[in-house]
C-alpha cells in the first residue's frame, strides 16, 4: 500500500503533539470527573486517576507501534488487516465516533453556559456560531488547529493556580484511611475516567503529518503524563475541599470551587472560568472534526471541505437533539463506554492482529 506523502509545509514538529493531545483531553470531563470516581472509590479515587493515566500511556504505545508498522494512519491499519471493504466500514464507524465525541464536548459546554450564565440561551444559535468558528479553523488545516491548541493551553493556564484558592478551606484528613476501598472499586472508578481521558486517540489520524515520527512516542507519552498529573492535582484539591455528600450532589465540582475566588475587580470568578473554557474546548472539537473529515476523505474520496461541512451540520443537529438533562447523560454514558472499549479492548486486539499480519507478509516476502 502506497504511503501518504506530505510536504514540510503541511507537517509539524513532534513537540506540538504535546499541546494537541493535552488540549484534546482536557475538556468537559475535567470539570466533573471527581464526582464519578468518588462514587465508586470514595477518597481513594486519586488511585483510579493514576491507574487510568498510566493505562493510557500503554494504549498510546500500542497505537504508535501500529502506526509505525503501516507507516500511515488509522485507515492504513484497518486496510492492512481487514482489506478495503470491511476496513472502510470500520473507518466510517470511527468517523462517527469522533463526531459523537465532538457533539458530547460542545453539548455539555452549552449546558454549562445555560445553567450557570444564560438560562434562556438558544442551543441552536450558540452551537451554530461555535461550529462556524470550528469550520474556519479546520479549513486552515492541521497546523492551524495546532496553533489554536497552543494558545488554548497557554492563555487559560492561570486557572491551574486559581484552583489553589481552595487549599485554605481544605481538610486533608478526608484522605484517611488510605486504601479503604477494594481493587474492584478503584478499577470501576478508573473506567469512569474514560470520557475525561479521551482525545489522545486523535494521534491515529494526524500521525502522518509529524515531521519526525520517531519522536512521536516521547511527546505523546509526556502529554499523557502531564494530563494525568493535572487530574491528580485537581482530584486532591477537590477531595480536600468537598465532603463525599457534597461531591455526590455537585454536577461540576471544578466550576463550583471557583465560587470561593474573590478578587477586588471580580465578584463571580466562575463566569470567567466558564468563558475561558470556551477556548479550552475549541481544539478538542476542531481536532475531532478534522479526524472525522479525514476519515471520510480517505474512505469515500469525498473532498475534506465537503466532509467537514456535512459533519458540522450533524454536530449541530446532535446538539439540538440532546436537549434535555437525561439525553445529555445518555450521550455522555455512550461515549464513555465506547471510549473504554476502543482504548482498552479494540486497540490492543488490533495490535496483536496487525503484528501477526505483518509477520506473515514479511515471511512471504522472504
Amino acid at each position: 500500500m502506497q504511503a501518504q506523502t506530505f510536504s514540510d509545509a503541511q507537517k509539524f514538529s513532534p513537540y506540538y503533539i504535546f499541546f494537541l493531545i493535552v488540549m484534546a483531553q482536557v475538556g468537559i470531563g475535567y470539570l466533573d470527573f471527581q464526582k464519578f470516581i468518588t462514587k465508586f472509590a470514595g477518597y481513594d479515587g486519586w488511585q483510579a486517576v493514576i491507574i487510568a493515566g498510566l493505562t493510557t500511556n500503554i494504549v498510546m504505545w500500542f497505537m504508535l507501534k501500529q502506526l509505525q508498522m503501516v507507516k500511515g494512519d488509522f485507515c492504513d491499519i484497518h486496510w492492512t488487516i481487514f482489506g478495503k471493504k470491511f476496513g472502510n466500514l470500520l473507518n466510517i464507524l470511527f468517523a462517527i465516533y469522533y463526531l459523537w465525541y465532538a457533539i458530547t464536548v460542545l453539548r455539555n459546554y452549552i449546558a454549562i453556559v445555560q445553567v450557570w450564565m444564560f438560562p434562556d440561551l438558544s442551543t441552536f444559535w450558540f452551537a451554530a456560531g461555535y461550529i462556524l468558528l470550528c469550520i474556519y479553523i479546520v479549513f486552515g488545516g492541521i497546523r492551524t488547529i495546532i496553533g489554536i491548541a497552543f494558545f488554548a493551553f497557554v492563555l487559560p493556564f492561570y486557572i491551574i493556580f486559581i484552583q489553589g484558592f481552595t487549599i485554605q478551606f481544605s481538610d486533608f484528613r478526608h484522605f484517611f484511611p488510605v486504601f479503604d476501598h477494594s481493587f474492584h472499586d478503584v478499577m470501576k472508578a478508573s473506567e469512569s475516567m474514560s470520557l475525561s481521558n479521551m482525545g489522545y486517540e486523535t494521534i491515529l489520524m494526524f500521525y502522518p503529518f509529524i515531521k519526525n515520527p520517531s519522536k512521536a512516542n516521547k511527546w505523546g507519552q509526556l502529554s499523557l503524563i502531564f494530563t494525568t498529573v493535572l487530574f491528580i492535582y485537581t482530584s486532591f484539591l477537590s477531595f480536600a475541599f468537598y465532603s463525599k455528600d457534597q461531591l455526590a450532589k455537585e454536577v461540576w465540582p471544578t466550576l463550583t470551587a471557583f465560587k470561593i475566588v474573590k478578587l477586588p475587580v471580580v465578584e463571580r470568578f466562575e463566569f470567567i472560568g466558564i468563558a475561558n473554557w470556551c477556548i479550552v474546548i475549541l481544539p478538542s472539537i476542531c481536532i475531532s472534526l478534522w479526524c472525522a473529515s479525514r476519515l471520510l476523505k480517505r474512505t469515500t474520496k469525498l473532498k475534506m471541505k465537503y466532509g467537514t461541512l456535512i459533519l458540522s451540520f450533524l454536530i449541530l443537529m446532535g446538539c439540538i437533539f440532546f436537549d434535555e438533562k437525561d439525553k445529555i447523560y445518555i450521550l455522555n454514558s455512550i461515549i464513555n463506554s465506547i471510549g473504554f472499549i476502543i482504548g482498552y479492548i479494540y486497540i490492543p486486539i488490533l495490535f496483536v492482529i496487525l503484528s501477526i499480519v505483518m509477520k506473515i507478509k514479511s515471511n512471504k516476502k522472504t
